[in-house]
């Protein structure tokens, strides 16, 4: 597992967010103890699910696979505090209020589409990372 550091735009209001990637072994070891499928999300830089896990000590962990295109196997595992992954939960369960809220013919910004751009910063810096 290597951790690296997100840095977002000003403008996101997010700050600096510690992140994990995991390898098949991390994920073998943090997912010990078993997961629980809390939402996943379908954008044009990838299919991500989003879980909760518990190792064989029962520490929880707070995750997200990343898939891309037609691949049945996901391309990176991440680990997320649970500020962070709390974050994420909160925009998810925003748009559904949100988009109730708006008509199908209006495109505006909500919150899935913040949680898709904060998505994509985490992505790209763990493009470079090697696990």
């Amino acid at each position: 597992m290597k951790s690296f550091t997100v840095d977002f735009h000003a403008e996101d209001q997010v700050g600096k967010m510690t992140v994990q990637k995991l390898s098949e072994e991390d994920y073998s070891q943090v997912t010990a103890n078993g997961t629980r499928h809390l939402f996943d999300l379908d954008t044009n830089i990838g299919f991500f699910v989003f879980f909760d896990a518990v190792d064989k000590e029962d520490k929880p962990s707070y995750l997200m696979l990343q898939y891309e295109e037609d691949n049945e196997e996901p391309m990176a595992c991440y680990g997320f505090e649970l500020n962070a992954f709390y974050e994420f939960v909160a925009l998810y369960l925003n748009d559904l209020e949100y988009n109730e809220e708006v008509s199908e013919d209006e495109e505006e910004y909500g919150p899935i589409h913040h949680l898709a751009h904060l998505l994509y910063h985490i992505v790209e810096e763990g493009k470079e990372i090697e696990v």
